[in-house]
């Protein structure tokens, strides 16, 4: 199982799909957070968020078994679209035994911006950002990145930033200014649209 975990998830799902069960549970350890907090954070019913997260993945099984899954993006990607089109199938079957309506919105009650936290493209958009960001991060020089970390993640102050590095408040400030804009010019050398 400790070798399952350096694989990556195409590697697990091709491992999976030829009869390897120990991929499939590393797949599962690896994503089901991310998945469960999904469903949950839209069905906001946790007896509901369990049944759609085992019909997410028994799902899941069944395409990859049958050869029928290809690679077109993230793993976690395809697992939130199977979650997404299962919670969009709980609510019209709500909506058939007359819980929840819509016929006279005229709109999808799951994809309005008004009425939920955000869409799943949204939710995948920030978390790519979020990836993308911390790659631009680790990529900085050690103090630079030290002083991002403190000043942005930790909500530090420039002068609490200084006496922990043991530098001037201009040199943490400095620091800083240097860290923004090579983060920017990564960003840019890479393509990343970020607004730093």
């Amino acid at each position: 199982m400790q070798e399952m975990t350096k694989l990556t998830d195409r590697e697990l799902v091709q491992a999976y799909a030829n009869n390897d069960n120990n991929a499939f549970d590393t797949l599962l350890q690896r994503h089901q957070g991310k998945v469960f907090a999904y469903i949950l954070r839209i069905v906001k019913n946790k007896d509901v968020a369990d049944d759609i997260f085992q019909d997410t993945f028994v799902k899941a099984i069944m395409t990859i078994k049958q050869g029928r899954y290809t690679e077109s993006g993230k793993f976690s990607a395809w697992l939130l679209r199977i979650a997404h089109n299962l919670i969009i199938d709980y609510f019209r079957q709500e909506k058939s035994e007359g819980v929840t309506s819509t016929d006279e919105e005229g709109v999808d009650l799951l994809n309005r911006r008004d009425l939920c936290e955000g869409t799943i493209e949204d939710w995948l958009v920030a978390e790519q950002l979020d990836v993308d960001l911390r790659q631009l991060v680790m990529a900085l020089p050690d103090p630079q990145r030290e002083v991002l970390i403190m000043r942005f993640y930790r909500n530090m102050s420039f002068k609490e930033i200084a006496e922990a590095t043991g530098v001037s408040i201009n040199t943490a400030l400095g620091r800083m200014r240097y860290a923004i804009m090579n983060i920017r010019r990564i960003a840019k050398e890479k393509d990343i649209a970020l607004a730093v």
